[in-house]
Formats: C-alpha cells, structure tokens, sequence
C-alpha cells in the first residue's frame, strides 16, 4: 500500500531536486529528459514545469516530470512527459495512483492532451502488457512521437578493440584514416559552443532540417556542465573545427543529442573521429551504453534492407549510425491522454496537414 503521497510546486528549483535526480539514475527507465536539469533547460525556452512523485516507507518509488507548453494556435495547452512516467507498469495500484496525479497536474494547469513516451524498449510482451495498459486506463497508444522512437545502442562494456571490431569495416576504416590525415580531438568548454554553433548552422542549411537557436546549446552546455553530464567534443584538422557532438550522461548511459560537421574537408572523416572520442570518453565514465539517439522508425528487417538504397530523411544518419555496430531498439512509442476531443481533433489536424 503506498502510503504517503507528495506533489511538489510548478518551480523546477526545489530542495527535492537531488533526491529526484537521484531516482531517476538509478531507474530501470531513467533518462536524461527526466532530470531537473532537462525541466531548467525547457523553462528558458518556452516550457513550465511540474513534477509528481509518490513514496513507499519514505523512499521515492514512481513519479513524472511534466512539462508545459500552449501550441502556436493558442486553442492547444499541451502537457509532456519525455521518456516518463517513471513507474513500475507492473504495480496496478501504483500505475492507478500515479496516473491520478498526473491528472490533478494536468487539470490544474489546463492542458487539453498529455503525451507521455516512456522509455520501455518494445518486445512482444512489453507490447502485449502495454495494450491492456492502455485499454485498462484509457491511454490512446501508437500516436505521433516527440522523440524518435528508435536508436541504436552501442554496448561500452567491452574492450575498445572490441567495441572496434563490433563496428561496420568501413566505419573502423574511417576512424582510423581520419588519424591518419592528421584529424584531431579535443574536449571542449563553454568558450567553444559558439564554434558549435557555427558547425550546427552549416549542418542544418545543408542537410535541410531545423536546428535550435544558438542560445539554447549554450544554456544545455552551461546547465549540464558543472554535474558533468555533458561535454563538447570537437573535431579540427590544422586549427580549423570540422565536426562536434554534444554527448549528456546520465547514470549507465551517455546519449549523443547534438552533432554538427563543416562543408570542409570532409574527406578528412572528422565525424568519425568525434564520435568513436565521445564514446571511449563515456566508457572512461563508467557508461555501459552509448546511445546514437534517433534512425528512422521502421522494423529492423526493414532497416537493414533499405541500408544502402534509401537517401532521404533520416537514412542517412542511419547509415552512418549503424556502422558503429550496436543493437537496435525501439520504444514502445508515444501514448495519449485526451481531457477535451475537440481539441485533441484539432492538434491532429495541426500534425497531420
């Protein structure tokens, strides 16, 4: 029986925050989005954010980070809980109470839609599980995501040569010819995020998808930083930056968010060599995984039939990604909580014109 609930105020600074963060580290589902530090970063940029918890004998046992945000229309208050809730999904009791605080969060800041994506990789009976969640608790599974749904998971566990062999042979080859044309790597500091920035603008005009305002990797790297959850590894050939990656850690995961690389000397394979140093970085953390973050969401078979023949969207990236060997998974996606249809016809509309 869980006997003593809290909810704690809108404000993401508390003096709850290390205990929460605590929790989240060393949750089976824990994420780097459900950290205090991910709602600090959201609060600068147009999100609130609220969090609820229930205890068992004093301890934290389940809880959710949600964050806020009313849709440009100004009809659509719209409630997030990115890689959350936290909760044992097999406890029917603590999944019912949790949800129910959820809710009163929800009601109280007037949010029309809640979109939960939890961080529970899919299996059959996850899946199987999960229905009869949904159904049980009137949850509207399989919607459009926020996050990409599937990864690529590198396991950091092994030796470095092992990790090596694991790779694709022409990714191992890439990393080491971008050594052998003189291709350097450096962590960088805060002073470096507007070189980042430089290498995130050319990135996005080139490859044609939108990136975040200069602003917002400076506040991730600052906010992140002094906990050591993140760090800037840059890429230079000749004192000239030719590709970065932002990479945040959370207990046994390092997660590769953000990366970048100049129209310049590509040939040089600086990318390649960024990223095999982000990832011997997080095994020197304790890592056991090295999450690539997002390839296009289709069944593996899939994937890997189209390795080589699809160029658009994301299966680029994807092959680019999957060269450093690793596993793939998928979450069991986004799921919905609906609090007015007309509205949520409404956000469909938006999303799907």
């Amino acid at each position: 029986m869980l006997d003593k609930i809290f909810e704690i105020g809108e404000r993401p600074y508390s003096e709850d925050d290390a205990e929460w963060d605590a929790f989240v580290a060393n949750h089976p589902h824990g994420s780097i989005l459900q950290t205090t530090n991910w709602a600090r970063l959201k609060n600068r940029f147009g999100w609130t954010s609220h969090r609820v918890w229930l205890r068992k004998d004093g301890q934290l046992v389940a809880g959710a980070q949600i964050l806020y945000r009313a849709a440009a229309i100004g009809l659509v208050k719209m409630a997030y809980i990115p890689h959350g809730p936290l909760v044992n999904w097999d406890d029917e009791e603590q999944v019912t109470v949790l949800l129910n605080q959820i809710d009163q969060s929800v009601y109280k800041r007037g949010a029309s839609i809640l979109k939960m994506e939890p961080l529970l990789w899919q299996s059959e009976a996850v899946m199987t599980k999960w229905e009869a969640i949904c159904q049980q608790h009137g949850l509207l599974p399989n919607t459009d995501t926020i996050q990409p749904p599937n990864t690529v998971l590198v396991d950091l566990r092994p030796s470095s040569d092992e990790i090596l062999a694991a790779m694709k042979q022409k990714t191992r080859y890439n990393i080491r010819l971008a050594a052998k044309k003189e291709v350097t790597v450096r962590q960088g500091s805060l002073e470096d995020i507007a070189i980042f920035n430089k290498l995130m603008r050319e990135t996005g005009e080139r490859d044609a998808f939108g990136v975040h305002t200069p602003m917002y990797y400076h506040a991730a790297f600052e906010i992140f930083e002094p906990k050591n959850q993140v760090a800037l590894f840059l890429a230079e050939y000749d004192g000239r930056p030719l590709a970065g990656v932002m990479v945040f850690v959370l207990g046994k995961t390092a997660a590769y968010l953000y990366g970048a690389s100049s129209n310049e000397e590509r040939q040089r394979m600086p990318t390649y060599a960024v990223q095999w140093a982000a990832m011997e970085w997080a095994k020197a953390q304790g890592c056991h995984w090295y999450d690539l973050w997002g390839v296009p969401d289709a069944p593996e078979d899939e994937l890997e039939a189209n390795f080589t023949d699809r160029h658009d969207g994301l299966w680029g990236v994807y092959r680019f990604k999957r060269g450093f060997g690793g596993q793939i998974q998928r979450t069991i996606g986004a799921t919905d909580r609906i609090y007015n249809k007309l509205v949520y016809k409404l956000y469909q509309w938006r999303r799907g014109r």
